[in-house]
């Protein structure tokens, strides 16, 4: 095969469906031989302004077809493709730029950097209007599509890379595990920057020949418009999204009968909210995995969600997963271990960072740093990240665990945990609770709440109300200014 990476996408799906639609972006329909017509347009533009394979083209912006269009364009040209976080500050932003070495960058906000090839979206018509068809070079599997840069939540974030192969072998896994079907009506709410949306949803959908309906970005009521206009089939969201719609007042009556299957992955869900979705008759697959994972490392299907509430699933069919010790032999049916992940949708490393890409992958293997449990059938756990449990009293604490339990207060909307020093237990734990919508929520609540749920050395000794949680681009919560802030009084007796 010429060319087996993903630039070759846009063409052999206008070939085979021109006349379907690929995107729904504001009311507008782009079918598949439009947006391969627009593509090729921009691929030329790209090249003609100096862009070549092996370089690397930059996105910012919320989500919006010229994402799609920008990066198969890159790919197109045997390019790499780096899709920026639009919430990050200007010097988070100027760092990747620099570290990626892009030589464009097409944006939606101007960005003080010195980039070879620079164009706003709004003039991305002007600029591949003079473009013509380009002869595709030939892209391999083992060839870098994108450099995604993880959430950075201490220090830099690292530049991950994903190649052709890496992307799509996650696209086989995926949709071994999911139905996906020609029809779909999938909703990309999530951010496309982040592996999820675009790797779980948008890819996956364009090789079916399905209709991905963009939203630019999360927001309830949108949510619940696009699923009675467009009777949406299949979307992704974390927690927090779906925690939101469960709280809506249109949740009691909204029209969900369309919806297929509801994905959600990046942090451990509390059963409570999956509970909440199946008594509506809806599926709630549960996955894991990690951007250098392209993501998907385990999947519980649909027909499993209701027997193993909570799980992550199994692994996925094209790669190996396992739960280790400290020393790296396996750790025992339901002993918490690291999660190592090896299978061709693993990543080769990171850019320009050969000792983060040696600290990280050891015989092939990725360390992921978070920990799980395996039950005898197989079933992951998610328990929590390696640097978020902390040790009170030598016992260790997940603080995923605990914000489980605070999410089925009925008052509560989130929560998050994290140890803070303690001169008596070395460590304890702090909440932060957002209340429900209406309701009230005073400190000294949840300690009650949780005593008699759990053991007493896992019950927050600080809680702080607070009206939101600091987050990330791709909506995990940022732990590190939580543990920053000073300390309340405390919600009980230590």
């Amino acid at each position: 095969m010429r060319n087996a990476g993903l630039g070759s996408w846009p063409a052999r799906r206008a070939a085979m469906s021109p006349g379907a639609t690929a995107l729904i972006f504001a009311g507008r329909r782009t079918t598949y031989a439009e947006l391969h017509e627009r593509i090729s347009r921009l691929a030329a533009a790209l090249r003609a302004a100096g862009v070549t394979s092996g370089d690397r083209v930059a996105y910012l912006g919320p989500n919006h077809p010229s994402f799609v269009e920008t990066m198969f364009a890159t790919w197109m040209l045997g390019a790499i493709f780096v899709p920026l976080n639009f919430r990050l500050s200007p010097p988070e932003i100027e760092y990747q730029l620099r570290h990626s070495g892009a030589a464009a960058l097409i944006s939606a906000t101007p960005v003080d950097v010195d980039v070879a090839v620079r164009v706003s979206i709004d003039d991305l018509e002007t600029f591949t209007a003079a473009g013509e068809r380009v002869d595709e070079p030939e892209t391999g599997l083992d060839d870098v599509a994108c450099i995604l840069y993880t959430s950075g939540t201490t220090g830099h974030p690292k530049g991950a890379m994903l190649t052709h192969g890496n992307i799509i072998w996650n696209c086989y896994n995926l949709l071994v595990c999911v139905d996906v079907a020609s029809d779909e009506m999938t909703l990309v709410s999530a951010p496309l920057f982040h592996v999820a949306a675009l790797n779980q949803c948008l890819l996956p959908t364009f090789l079916k020949g399905g209709t991905s309906v963009i939203m630019p970005g999360w927001d309830v009521d949108g949510c619940y418009d696009a699923i009675a206009e467009h009777r949406i089939t299949w979307m992704f969201g974390v927690s927090q999204m779906f925690a939101g719609l469960s709280q809506s007042p249109r949740w009691a009556d909204a029209d969900l009968t369309s919806v297929r299957c509801l994905m959600t992955g990046g942090a451990p869900v509390p059963e409570a909210l999956i509970r909440a979705y199946q008594e509506r008759g809806l599926a709630f697959c549960q996955g894991y995995g990690m951007t250098e994972t392209s993501p998907g490392a385990t999947f519980l299907e649909a027909r499993e969600s209701r027997a193993h509430i909570g799980s992550a699933g199994l692994p996925v069919f094209f790669a190996d997963v396992r739960v280790s010790r400290p020393d790296l032999t396996p750790a025992d049916p339901g002993e918490p271990g690291e999660v190592l992940v090896r299978g061709p949708n693993v990543t080769p490393g990171y850019w320009n960072d050969p000792s983060a890409t040696a600290a990280a992958l050891t015989d092939g293997w990725f360390r992921s740093g978070d920990l799980a449990t395996v039950d005898e059938a197989g079933h992951f756990r998610i328990v929590d990240r390696t640097k978020d449990m902390f040790i009170s009293g030598g016992e260790n604490v997940y603080p995923a665990e605990v914000e489980a339990a605070i999410f089925e207060h009925p008052a509560v909307a989130e929560a998050a945990v994290v140890g803070v020093p303690d001169e008596t237990w070395g460590e304890v734990g702090r909440a932060f609770v957002v209340p429900a919508p209406g309701a009230s929520l005073t400190p000294g609540d949840v300690p009650e709440f949780l005593s008699g749920r759990l053991a007493r050395y896992k019950i927050p000794v600080y809680v702080d109300v607070v009206d939101d949680l600091p987050r990330t681009g791709s909506n995990k919560v940022r732990k590190g200014p939580l543990r920053a802030l000073p300390l309340p009084s405390p919600a009980r007796p230590r």
